[in-house]
């Protein structure tokens, strides 16, 4: 089966304090709530002490146009992209030897938060030396879904091609979208939660000649599922001043009554029992999100003990956040054998898992 054979992630260079956003978001929407300091009580109760964004601090205080924020989108994300790119060819924690470019024979670009055409990948390709037959798929709109969404096409992808070597590129900027004059209270939740991340994978079909240096995930089955009628759960709306975050408080009720059937169902397709997860590989939406992970599938508070420092360090970053999870468990070095599930759930409203084996 395919498997993830190195990982690298990074962030921005300028590192908020929760306290920090908090203080800025005050200033900003004091005058349209009355009861602001009670509504503020989402940056203190979600967990997250920093993130990391694009621009300094009081860059956010200001009104941008959306054709600035979008030029800033796809600077910083040529730049981080390709820094990514580069660190996960030449990871030496999981490579037994550096992967040259011009071996990737396809590239799955992710992202949510900016507009590019061409896309990112592309642009990227012009400065990296890949071959000019690198197949493209850039893929838009899967929001936090997305990282274990790249990895479940990349796995399609290297199960008809099982020689070829595949990049999942995951970018978002999301400070980007932050529009100081949008007074809703997603756009407050969503300033208290969303952070700026990058993150690239190198997966390979079983014909690929790239030796490893510990036991690696490899993706035994993967599955998508999409709730009907449920587009205003999550998502952006679009007006001339750009992208306005959708961001429903049923979220957590919707994953504890959705997501558990969904999952038994896939691990029962493929002959896995809950209790024979070691490793819950989960996108940490929110706080109140892992709760409800917990509850829809029974899992004691130390399965997502890894997803909830990533919140705490990054806040939630959209579709890379799931691979810094993966990353932090890869590091750890889990025995052959050992079982992992990945889930992550996005606009649509859509989830994907994966059922992943340390091999």
């Amino acid at each position: 089966m395919p498997v993830i054979r190195s990982i690298y992630t990074t962030v921005p260079g300028h590192e908020i304090r929760q306290d920090d956003a908090a203080g800025l978001t005050r200033r900003l929407f004091k005058e349209k709530f009355k009861d602001i300091e009670r509504l503020l009580r989402v940056f203190d109760n979600g967990d997250i002490q920093t993130r990391h964004v694009t621009m300094p601090l009081d860059w956010y205080g200001e009104s941008h146009p959306f054709g600035e924020r979008n030029d800033l989108y796809i600077e910083h994300a040529i730049r981080l992209g390709s820094e990514a790119m580069t660190g996960c060819l030449e990871n030496p924690h999981y490579l037994g030897r550096p992967v040259d470019f011009a071996e990737i024979d396809a590239v799955f670009y992710i992202s949510s938060s900016g507009i590019s055409t061409p896309s990112i990948e592309a642009r990227i390709m012009n400065r990296l030396p890949f071959r000019d037959d690198v197949k493209r798929i850039p893929v838009w709109g899967l929001g936090c879904a997305g990282g274990a969404s790249g990895i479940s096409r990349a796995f399609d992808y290297c199960k008809a091609y099982p020689d070829h070597k595949v990049l999942v590129l995951c970018v978002e900027l999301c400070s980007l979208t932050f529009q100081s004059e949008d007074y809703t209270k997603s756009n407050l939740v969503g300033a208290s939660l969303f952070a700026d991340g990058v993150a690239c994978a190198l997966v390979t079909g079983d014909e690929a000649d790239i030796p490893s240096t510990v036991p690696m995930p490899h993706v035994n089955a993967t599955v998508s599922k999409t709730m009907p009628d449920s587009e205003d759960v999550m998502g952006w709306d679009v007006d001339d001043a750009g992208l306005h975050v959708i961001f429903s408080k049923s979220i957590p009720a919707i994953i504890t009554e959705w997501l558990g059937p969904f999952v038994h169902e896939f691990l029962d397709s493929n002959g896995v029992g809950v209790g024979d997860i070691g490793h819950f590989v989960a996108h940490p939406g929110g706080k109140k999100v892992l709760v409800a992970y917990e509850d829809a599938l029974g899992f004691d508070r130390g399965k997502t003990d890894i997803s909830r420092e990533v919140l705490r360090q990054y806040g939630n970053m959209s579709s890379p956040t799931v691979l810094f999870v993966l990353e932090q468990f890869m590091k750890k070095q889990p025995g052959a054998g050992e079982t992992g599930l990945m889930a992550a759930l996005g606009p649509g409203f859509s989830g994907e898992l994966l059922l992943l084996e340390w091999r």
